[in-house]
This record gives C-alpha cells, structure tokens and sequence, in this order.
C-alpha cells in the first residue's frame, strides 16, 4: 500500500538524514538497553501494572495501592459507573467497588489508558499535536474495535483484547516523545510523519517486550499494518493478532500511519468494513465513551 509523499527537501536534505539516522539509532540503543524513557505519568502506571500481577492479591490491597494514583484512583471509579460496564444495579461508590467490578485486568489497562492520554498531553511533544490527536483517537476507537470483536466473534477475553488495541500503536508515541529532542525533525513535522510509517510497528514490538508486556500482547501487534493473505473479510477470526489487524481497520485505516492513501472504503477494507457493519455503530459509542473517560 502506498504512503503520503513528503516535500523532497524533508525527504533528502542532509541534516534531516543525519537526524533522522541518529534518532532511529538512539532509540534502538536505548531499547536494546532496557533503558526505555518515558514521563513521569508513564513510569507510574507501569510500576503500577507490576504491583499488581499477582493474580491472588486481595481486593483491599489492590484498592490501597490504585489509591496512590488519584487520578487513576478517579477515572477508575468513572470507568466502572460508565455505560461500557455498569451493571443493572447500584453504581460502584467506592474505589473496591469499582475494582471488584472492572477486574484487575482492566485496572491495569485502564491505568495505561491514562498514562498514554498524559503522554499524549506533555508539552514537550505539543508541535506535534495534529498527528497526537490522530493517533490517540485511532488508539481508542481501534481498543473499541478490539474489545467489540474479541466479545462477539470469538472466547478471547475482552480485556486483553482491549489492552491489544490500547498498544499497538504505541511504539508511533514513543517516536513522537523522543522526537522533540531533534531539531530537525522538531521544524519538520511531515518527516517524522515519514518515519512513523517506516518504523513504528518495530519500534513498538521491540518497546512492548522492553517493558514487560506479555508475550501474547506484544506477538498481536506484530505487522497489525501488513495485509495477511490468511485472514479475509471471509474467514472467521481466531486469534488475538487477528483482533487487532480488523480491529485497526474497522477503527480506519486512513487515520493509520502507514495508509494515508488508502481509501477506506475499496478493497481489502470496505470487505470487512462490510462483514462488520454491525458492529460500527456499538464501535463508535465505545470509542466516545472512552474520549469522555479518558479526557
């Protein structure tokens, strides 16, 4: 599939080269490293995700330390009294509540949910604000599409599949974070929209691993850009990369980085675009609700 063309001066100017060949290879020391820097926001959640993998930590101690994050502490609560989850009954008054409501999964979710939004947010990376947007309402709609999918077409937990979603992008935000520190790239935003279509797939792999997300999560966001002769808007799916790979279409690909040209509604894409009709209008509610929540 084709990209957007970029100016030729951004394409092959010579200080742009040299920034951009010194910015890929940083990043790849620094991932190769383990030395991953993100903001503050963003080291808090996931020392939060560590603190709570042990699948047989009680409710009240998971309550008391999600309590150390307001803010995750707040959007929690909201998240459990929305309309994606709040049962039939009395809305969750308490932070236990909540949780016992959510589950663990989705506390830890959620919490990167909001350190992404606070990255999103950073005035460091402020220049680059159209493609942030972009990509951050291309992020909630895809988590949307993937939890939708995962519930209806297949017994692949919907919370995973909502954490999939959430991420696979991620490593497009980590080039944007550390783009700042390049002036090059700083004057020319259409050429770190060239190097997002390049590289963010294998950027984010090679983040997702370095920050200790399951194997099954980072394996799903593998190529979730790259046709796969295997899946058709005729085959049934099965497995969690297929998830996000309709998913990321079913959110619109023409907001992807590496399908500015591509017509959403032709080919491969209007298939199942077409296949999944019904399930866009419940994509839609879901991604706005998460836009509300996640403001």
């Amino acid at each position: 599939m084709t990209a957007s063309r970029e100016p030729v001066a951004d394409k092959h100017g010579q200080a742009l080269s040299a920034q951009r060949f010194q910015m890929i290879k940083d990043i790849a020391d620094e991932l190769a490293a383990g030395d991953v820097v993100f903001p503050t926001s963003f080291d808090a959640a996931f020392r939060l995700r560590r603190e709570l993998q042990n699948p047989d930590l009680p409710i009240m101690r998971i309550s008391s330390i999600v309590s150390l994050e307001p803010l995750v502490a707040t959007k929690l609560l909201q998240l459990a009294n929305s309309a994606l989850y709040q049962a039939h009954g009395a809305p969750a008054l308490d932070l236990k509540a909540a949780i016992t409501r959510l589950g663990v999964d989705l506390v830890r979710t959620t919490a990167l949910a909001i350190a992404m939004r606070q990255l999103m947010r950073s005035k460091d990376i402020a220049i680059f604000s159209d493609l942030t947007v972009a990509l951050w309402n291309h992020t909630l709609k895809t988590a949307a599409a993937t939890r939708i999918l995962a519930r209806t077409q297949t017994r692949i937990s919907q919370d995973e599949a909502l954490l999939a979603g959430l991420v696979h992008d991620l490593g497009a935000f980590y080039m944007l974070y550390r783009a700042v520190q390049y002036p090059e790239l700083c004057a020319r935003p259409e050429s770190m929209r060239f190097l997002i279509m390049q590289w963010h797939e294998g950027i984010g792999v090679s983040l997702l691993g370095a920050l200790g997300m399951p194997e099954e999560i980072v394996n799903a966001t593998i190529d979730h850009d790259q046709p796969r002769p295997a899946l058709t808007a005729s085959t049934a799916i099965q497995t969690l990369a297929d998830i996000v790979y309709v998913g990321n279409i079913l959110a619109g690909t023409h907001f992807e980085w590496l399908h500015q040209d591509v017509d959403p509604n032709a080919g491969e894409t209007a298939a199942f675009r077409e296949r999944y009709a019904d399930l866009l209008p419940a994509i839609e509610v879901d991604a706005r609700e998460m836009q509300t929540i996640f403001a």
